[in-house]
């Protein structure tokens, strides 16, 4: 029996007994010699078995016929792995069952008063967007398909998400994909706009189905980073501020010179009325801490309601005013339809199968957008303590994007600004109790945490507000809004959005003179080399000897030249890459490319692992940059994994100089490491490469010594310590160690 044979797992032994014949194990009763001569037998096969037998399994060397894909596949979709099927989506189940009864035992004024506030800070958007989807889908969607599909889609949430917070709206970036859709369906496709759409809804909805399965959110959001979502938050800036140039566009078309001039000086005023009193609470001494508080909340409505009961007074009366257009009773917008249904069937097959491409950008807008806006109103500024989770949430925003596919209405999906402001007012101070520990004795110590009511109600009363607005009355209300209002709140929400995105501030250090920019940390400014490095550090070791590696520091330190003031150009560098990829990615969405914009944005999270490091300093993207949906930088979790395996590596070298003058321990994703073994580096696996003369078969020591050091390895470590302790001819001879 080889080496390989003794280290296999008892499960994969080549059994003896399997190997003899149906009469011989019927009579066990044989003379000593026959016995003897079948165990020589046994033995011989054992040793052919383990030369020869292509099923056979080693825990030490995976299988040579089983491709590399095809074990990590089976690795990720093993128990606890990755992909496993449904994981996330058990835990979410388990975590809203355990949260949901007391999600509707808080109930109290500030919960009704975050209702209020959340309808305001959604409705008012959602027509706004209403008004341009009216004019660039032609008639398709207008202000009671909006409200519709606010009202439902927040309705299904508040009852039955795991995380009620999110708060669902149809956003600006579905507004100009869907634009850029009919443009195609109408002049080039020659089809009809709704049922396609609902087509790219249905197959959006089914894929949504698909990430949650394979637990999407694990591996995906995770190396997201604010570089990205910073350049994704100026761009639905942008998008606001032209959204608002279109409106007066529009207007300048179709009223007179006056009514034009007023309309330019409502949508300002509103505007810069809305941003006056959004800073109310700054306002100290003056009214008090309440009324300073409603209308901080409340400016963009106030703001609304002010200029659209100002043309109705005076002279002002008598101008031509272009409204919102809305439905008299509760059937679509198009002269054409006459009911919230969809004959998605009638489209031609070949269509159908097209409709998975736009299936999939949708799928890919949503899942980041809705991903984020849950990730941000859960931050640990808001203290939220019950089970969360996000697959369960992505199955039901896949469910309601297919069923507004189906009844024709755009979809909603988690939005960026609002989902925040829900948090933020919900915010609330507790008192708690911790025990500390001063000279030996336990004392009772009272201090105040800042939560956030997390319950259902709030989500819940605005969705029903909402959702009653698509009556005929209320409906009629809503038409008595000046389209130059909306361009107005369109600027707000984009001033808003824009005012605390850290690309403007990184903006105005470009405008500002060196000497009055303020102090860089110390950090930016030492200097780097490739040795220097952490990851240098940990694997340029060659030859295993201290003294000599002693000597090679002290000699680099020595030709390192000294550190240089710190400077803002790798930061400037960064802002202005930022604000190009933005504007590029603007300019695609007026043009036909525009339902692609998603991609670009999926395709930057890439872009700043894999490239951006190799141009900027690693302490500047630091210093610049950070996880979006965790704590801490891409570069700190580089230098932790350095560092890990490093320790792995000085364990590990005074066992191989000790076993064997020839052996190299090599921690695996090194340079050294990478090769024909199928082990990556991201498996924390370590190699023990032995280079051997010709017949030296090695020694069980080697394995005994990582047998005793596994336990230090952790789990996944000593699943894939592997030895190639021969060549690739042996191995293809099927000879052992």
């Amino acid at each position: 029996m080889t080496l390989i044979s003794a280290f296999r797992p008892p499960s994969t032994r080549v059994s003896s007994l399997r190997l003899r014949s149906r009469r011989q194990r019927r009579s066990p009763k044989r003379s000593p010699r026959q016995r003897s001569r079948e165990w020589r037998q046994d033995q011989g096969q054992d040793e052919d078995e383990d030369s020869h037998d292509e099923n056979a399994h080693s825990i030490i060397t995976p299988s040579k016929h089983t491709p590399k894909a095809v074990r990590v596949l089976r690795g990720s979709v093993a128990a606890g792995g990755p992909l496993r099927p449904f994981r996330l989506v058990k835990q979410d189940i388990l975590n809203l069952r355990r949260r949901y009864i007391s999600d509707w035992k808080i109930f109290n004024q500030l919960i009704f008063a975050s209702a209020v506030y959340v309808f305001f800070t959604n409705l008012l958007p959602g027509i706004t967007f209403a008004s341009d989807l009216y004019v660039l889908t032609g008639q398709n969607w207008g202000t009671i398909e909006v409200v519709f599909s606010t009202g439902l889609c927040s309705i299904i949430f508040s009852l039955f998400s795991i995380q009620p917070l999110t708060i669902l709206g149809v956003t600006g970036p579905f507004s100009v994909l869907a634009e850029n859709l009919y443009n195609l369906c109408d002049e080039v496709f020659r089809i009809p706009f709704l049922p396609f759409m609902a087509w790219s809804l249905i197959h959006a909805g089914w894929l949504h189905y698909a990430l949650a399965i394979i637990n999407a959110h694990d591996w995906t959001m995770r190396y997201v980073t604010t570089f990205a979502t910073e350049i994704f938050s100026l761009l639905n800036s942008i998008i606001y501020f032209h959204k608002a140039i279109q409106e007066l566009e529009r207007a300048h078309n179709s009223l007179s010179f006056a009514a034009f001039l007023y309309a330019v000086i409502g949508a300002v005023g509103t505007m810069l009325l809305a941003i006056f009193l959004s800073t109310a609470e700054s306002w100290r001494p003056l009214f008090h801490r309440y009324i300073r508080m409603g209308l901080t909340e409340y400016a963009a409505a106030i703001s609304i309601i002010v200029f659209i009961g100002l043309p109705h007074i005076g002279e002002l009366a008598h101008l031509d005013k272009m409204t919102l257009p809305v439905s008299t009773s509760f059937t679509p917008t198009s002269p054409d339809r006459n009911q919230f249904f969809v004959e998605f069937w009638q489209l031609p097959v070949n269509w159908v199968f097209a409709a998975i491409l736009p299936g999939i950008i949708i799928t890919i807008l949503f899942f980041f957008d809705h991903e984020v806006s849950s990730i941000i109103c859960t931050i640990d500024r808001y203290g939220t303590r019950k089970p969360g989770g996000f697959a369960w949430d992505i199955i039901l925003l896949g469910t309601t994007t297919a069923l507004c596919g189906i009844l024709g209405i755009p979809p909603a999906n988690g939005l960026l600004p609002q989902a925040p402001l829900h948090s933020e007012s919900l915010m609330h101070t507790e008192k708690e109790e911790r025990t500390i520990l001063v000279d030996g004795e336990e004392k009772k110590e009272t201090y105040e945490v800042n939560r956030v009511y997390e319950q259902r109600w709030s989500s819940f009363l605005h969705a029903a507000a909402i959702l009653l607005f698509i009556s005929p009355p209320f409906m009629k209300v809503l038409g008595l809004t000046p389209t130059s209002v909306l361009a107005g709140l369109f600027m707000f929400m984009g001033e808003q959005s824009l005012s605390v995105n850290p690309i403007l501030y990184r903006t105005f250090y470009l405008l500002t003179p060196p000497s009055e920019l303020p102090p860089l940390p110390a950090t930016l400014a030492t200097t780097t080399s490739a040795t220097n490095t952490p990851r240098a550090k940990a694997f340029g070791r060659t030859n295993g000897e201290e003294e000599e590696e002693a000597e090679e520091e002290a000699e680099e330190e020595i030709s390192t030249p000294p550190p240089t003031a710190p400077s803002y150009i790798p930061i400037h560098l960064y802002t202005i890459l930022q604000i190009v990829i933005t504007v590029a990615i603007f300019i695609l969405t007026l043009t036909r490319g525009a339902p692609a914009f998603p991609v670009l944005i999926v395709l930057l999270v890439p872009f700043r692992l894999l490239v951006m490091k190799r141009w900027w300093p690693r302490e500047v993207l630091r210093f610049v940059d950070a996880w979006a949906c965790k704590e801490g930088t891409p570069e700190d979790d580089e230098d932790a994994e350095a560092e890990a395996q490093g320790d792995a590596q000085g364990r590990f070298k005074g066992l191989g100089q000790e076993n064997s003058p020839g052996a190299i321990v090599v921690a695996a994703g090194t340079e050294m490491g990478q090769g024909s073994s199928a082990v990556s580096s991201e498996s924390g696996g370590l190699f023990v490469e032995r280079y051997a003369k010709d017949g030296d078969t090695g020694s069980s020591s080697h394995l005994k010594a990582l047998d005793e050091m596994g336990p230090d390895l952790g789990e996944g470590s000593r699943e894939w310590l592997e030895l190639q302790g021969w060549n690739r001819r042996d191995e293809e001879e099927g000879k052992g160690i």
